[in-house]
């Protein structure tokens, strides 16, 4: 459930910022327009927000300014620590998207960015299909930007783009971690009665927004 990358969480933690500002060429299409992309998922939240991976904090702090109600999950002891430095008000629990503590308050939506495809395929639907009993039965949404791809065959040729260009830790990444395409997670989501639509937001990443359906009961029911 994404633990087994806990030892490149906590080293990366120091220097995550330092990627994402482009610093790190091998990422940069990665993390191309990622201001944008992190306010567009703060401002598709609504009402009070569970945010899985806050990493440094950086999505965190968007949805704060705004002024939901905020809790964050965050496995790695390293990155909590950052957080908590940078955003002190910011209430960050010890878990990760499987295994989490009780939330205190009804949670309208969950969010996360660049952390989803740390799980497995199966970890993801049994990620959602948890979601969907802690969302309300209408209009609970979740809100993911991700590195997706829309076939298997793009995923190879993002590997093959990196090998190419000598980006071995890119290519390696690519390889290790569980990035899943388009038709898997609308399967999963269906699965779990959500409706949810894909907007592709730089090379990589994939914003997702999945809102509960609103199922009208029979008269039997």
């Amino acid at each position: 459930m994404g633990r087994e990358f806990m030892t490149l969480f906590d080293d990366w933690a120091s220097s995550y910022d330092d990627t994402i500002d482009g610093a790190d060429v091998e990422y940069k299409e990665v993390f191309k327009h990622y201001d944008i992309i992190l306010e567009e998922v703060a401002n598709r939240a609504r009402g009070n927000v569970i945010e899985f991976g806050v990493g440094t904090g950086n999505l965190s702090s968007k949805i704060m300014n705004k002024g939901k109600k905020l809790i964050g999950i965050e496995p790695s002891k390293a990155m909590q620590d950052v957080v908590k430095k940078k955003y002190p008000q910011l209430q960050v629990l010890d878990g990760d998207f499987l295994e989490f503590p009780s939330i205190p308050f009804s949670v309208d939506t969950i969010v996360s960015t660049y952390a989803f495809h740390h799980l497995t395929d199966d970890e993801k639907e049994r990620a959602i299909k948890l979601y969907a009993k802690l969302l309300p039965p209408t209009k609970g949404k979740i809100v993911f930007a991700d590195t997706i791809f829309a076939t298997e065959e793009d995923k190879d040729k993002a590997i093959k783009e990196a090998t190419d260009k000598g980006f071995t830790r890119l290519a390696a990444d690519l390889k290790r971690e569980y990035y899943t395409t388009i038709a898997t997670l609308q399967q999963i989501f269906d699965n779990q009665q959500f409706d949810v639509e894909f907007k592709r937001m730089n090379k990589f990443v994939w914003l997702l927004i999945a809102e509960k359906q609103n199922l009208k009961r029979s008269d039997n029911e």
